[in-house]
């Protein structure tokens, strides 16, 4: 040890730092998703943030307990292409990039992966830095858990307006049910006002949740037809054959 920190002392500044960057960058973000695959996250970044400003949280980690129709939905509404893709929709991100080019304001294009990634790992502020980091944890996510993992963590963690975080929370708050209670149309809405929470409410849907909603829920029915959703039921069926 005394050898080690002789070696280390005697590097410049600028190596030390890179040596603490590199400690910091690669093998703890690795170890903590390994944990977090098979323990339940505790709070985020953005919960902390959120009780710093003195503001209340409610976070309930359900697990798998949750409505199957809530993960078809947040697939509809936020990724359709998650079970087929390894973290990055490249086919999404060159729609946006040609429809910004034809002069469209630039939409994102953010999977479900990379959102899981940014909810449980970063705070929500828009930088270059922060959108290497997701991408870097984001194929970290995509190469040590499974999808189910990946869709799980998310619903249990994301933010659902008002202080609400995850999907135990989310029900109860606006629906006083039970997140594996949600119908089908309830799973619509928390999924509709998923770009914008605190704005829009999934309890009292204004028009344009109404009419999102409705959409959401004609996608919701193809997202099972065309097998959308197919692995994360395989991993349902998986567990459940495991258990019996």
């Amino acid at each position: 040890m005394r050898e080690w920190w002789n070696r280390f002392v005697g590097l410049g500044w600028a190596m030390r730092a890179l040596t603490v960057i590199f400690a910091f960058a690669v093998p703890i973000p690795i170890l903590l998703i390994l944990l977090f695959r098979f323990v339940p996250i505790p709070v985020t970044f953005q919960m902390l943030g959120t009780m710093l400003l003195g503001d209340p949280v409610h976070n309930i980690w359900v697990g798998d307990d949750i409505a199957p129709a809530l993960g078809r939905a947040v697939i509809a509404a936020e990724d359709e292409r998650f079970c087929f893709h390894h973290g990055f929709d490249w086919q999404s991100i060159d729609k946006a990039v040609a429809a910004h080019e034809r002069g469209a304001r630039l939409r994102g294009a953010s999977t479900i992966s990379q959102q899981a990634a940014r909810t449980i790992f970063l705070l929500p502020v828009r930088s270059w830095v922060r959108k290497g980091v997701e991408a870097y944890l984001t194929v970290l996510l995509e190469f040590l858990w499974p999808k189910q993992r990946i869709l799980t963590a998310y619903l249990n963690l994301v933010d659902w307006g008002h202080g609400n975080y995850g999907a135990e929370a989310a029900a109860q708050a606006y629906f006083h049910k039970s997140a594996a209670a949600l119908s089908a149309e309830q799973a619509a809405r928390l999924a509709a006002v998923l770009p914008d929470p605190g704005k829009w409410s999934a309890a009292r849907p204004g028009p344009y949740v109404s009419a999102r909603t409705g959409t959401l829920l004609a996608h919701m029915a193809w997202v099972t037809r065309d097998g959308l959703d197919s692995c994360v039921r395989r991993e349902t069926e998986r567990r459940r054959r495991k258990t019996h």
